[in-house]
């Protein structure tokens, strides 16, 4: 997917934080930290492209979170522990929206609450500048598929999605509109 088209009027990587997060823009110099978590297979089973733990493939995903300008370590608070990461991208300014994806979380994190967390701290924020959030889920992703529906994302349709250096999948897309 390519990162955003446009630069929108407001920054789409600031520092967002409450009590059970802290999200911090993506840094080339956290590559290291990153990859440690994103190392474990398990946590892309479900994922269109299921060997980002590999090296050299998570080199690709990782360029592509710093080209997008929107990604973000997402830390576990208050110990601050590195959890995983998420971004924003593809910001259309004509439909006032903009994508919420490329999330993943090791795999102690998952089931906590902390991606319901992450979520909304994001949505309350960029809902102030948007009105859609739409969210590229992987077809055979379910436990992402009914995390986002938790939410009350709805699934409105299916399309091929061209990841940054990686083949194409067959992804949902979800859609929330600002309350």
């Amino acid at each position: 997917m390519p990162g955003h088209p446009f630069t929108p009027p407001f920054s789409i990587q600031p520092v967002l934080e409450n009590a059970q997060v802290k999200l911090i823009p993506l840094k080339a110099e956290d590559f290291e930290r990153l990859y440690a978590v994103a190392s474990d297979p398990a946590i892309w089973q479900m994922h269109p492209n299921k060997n980002r733990y590999q090296r050299d493939v998570f080199d690709t995903f990782f360029e592509g979170a710093l080209q997008s300008g929107g990604a973000f370590l997402c830390q576990a608070m208050p110990a601050g522990t590195l959890a995983g990461c998420t971004r924003f991208y593809n910001y259309d300014p004509a439909e006032h929206s903009i994508f919420i994806g490329y999330t993943f979380y090791a795999t102690r994190f998952w089931g906590t609450g902390l991606n319901a967390e992450v979520k909304h701290l994001m949505l309350d924020y960029i809902f102030r500048f948007v009105r859609t959030v739409y969210f590229h889920i992987g077809a055979e992703n379910y436990r992402s598929q009914k995390a986002i529906e938790k939410l009350g994302a709805i699934k409105l349709r299916a399309e091929w999605v061209a990841y940054y250096g990686e083949p194409d999948r067959l992804n949902f897309v979800y859609g929330i509109h600002r309350p």
